[in-house]
C-alpha cells in the first residue's frame, strides 16, 4: 500500500512540475522569453491550466498527509531514553536515571562511564633544576 501510494506521490509531483512550467507568465521582470510561444495561449487554457494546478496541488497535499499517518501506523510507540539508536530492539534496557536535570543526569552518566578501574596514584613531583653556576 506504501509503496504504490509512493508512486502515486511522485506522478502527482512530475505532473504538477510540468503544468506549472506550461503556465505563461505574466510578468516580464522574470522571464524575456515568456509570451513567444503560441502553444497555450488564450484565456480559456490560461483557466485550465490554474484549475489543473490547484487540483494536482491538493493532491500532492493529500499523498502527503496519507504518507505521514501511514508511516505513523507501523511504527510502536518508544521512548529514546531507554533504548539509543542503535542498539537492537531484543537488548535489555538500561536502569532508568534518577530525577533531576538533563545536566545532572549526563554527569552522573559520564562519571559511571569514565570511572577508572582502579585508583590511580598521583604521579611524583620532579626535582627542580640546578641554578647555573658561572665560571
Amino acid at each position: 500500500m506504501q509503496s504504490v501510494l509512493i508512486v502515486i506521490h511522485i506522478l502527482i509531483v512530475i505532473a504538477l512540475v510540468a503544468v506549472v512550467l506550461l503556465q505563461r507568465s505574466e510578468g516580464g521582470v522574470l522571464g524575456s522569453g515568456g509570451g513567444s510561444g503560441n502553444f497555450m495561449t488564450g484565456r480559456g487554457q490560461a483557466n485550465a491550466l490554474s484549475r489543473a494546478t490547484a487540483i494536482l496541488a491538493a493532491l500532492f497535499f493529500a499523498t502527503s498527509i496519507l504518507m505521514s499517518i501511514i508511516a505513523g501506523w507501523s511504527k510502536a510507540p518508544h521512548s529514546i531514553l531507554t533504548r539509543g539508536p542503535g542498539a537492537p530492539a531484543s537488548q535489555e534496557a538500561p536502569q532508568p536515571v534518577s530525577p533531576g536535570n538533563i545536566l545532572d543526569q549526563l554527569k552522573q552518566l559520564q562519571g559511571q562511564s569514565n570511572a577508572p578501574a582502579a585508583p590511580v596514584a598521583p604521579a611524583a613531583p620532579a626535582p627542580a633544576p640546578a641554578p647555573a653556576q658561572k665560571p
